[in-house]
């Protein structure tokens, strides 16, 4: 990823019909981060502020929330930009700089590999509000159609017909 974030492009919400109660992007999860995300023509991103009760030190964000808006993050760009149902098979973070709570950062997510139909390999970033690099990922994906999803019982079938009308309107 950039050491800087720079948009070139513009970006539209993603519009989510079902709330699945995701730590990382449910608007009903009292706990978790409820993000929102946006597509561009080649990444998703996302623009949130981390409330303090999701830090380690004093003001400065947890490490493993860090980690999980980098996957949450991954997964939306794997799911709006291949059109598949996914699951993380590994991530790696390498942490740059500190993210400070209840400020507004921007986390970004790009395909940086298709390996075959059934993985992919993805990265992402997290940018402080100067649009400074702070900590990036990359990660493992498995891919499947919602065929295979419901064959395998993966997610309930509600939720896999949403995400069918989802990749339709995407």
């Amino acid at each position: 990823m950039d050491a800087t974030f720079n948009s070139d492009c513009e970006f539209t919400p993603l519009v989510k019909t079902l709330d699945t109660f995701c730590f990382g992007c449910s608007p009903t999860n009292p706990s978790g981060l409820r993000m929102k995300f946006l597509a561009g023509t080649d990444s998703v991103i996302s623009k949130l502020n981390v409330p303090l009760h999701l830090c380690g030190w004093k003001n400065i964000v947890h490490g493993g929330i860090l980690a999980t808006i980098l996957d949450e993050t991954m997964s939306w760009s794997t799911i709006y930009l291949l059109k598949r149902v996914v699951l993380t098979t590994s991530i790696t973070v390498e942490y740059v700089k500190p993210v400070f709570a209840e400020t507004e950062i921007i986390s970004q997510g790009k395909v940086f590999e298709r390996i075959s139909e059934r993985e992919a390999v993805m990265k992402a970033a997290i940018y402080n509000s100067d649009g400074e690099l702070c900590t990036h990922s990359r990660g493992t994906f498995r891919l499947f159609t919602p065929e295979a999803a419901r064959k395998l019982k993966l997610m309930s079938d509600d939720i896999l017909t949403d995400f069918e009308q989802f990749i339709q309107l995407s």
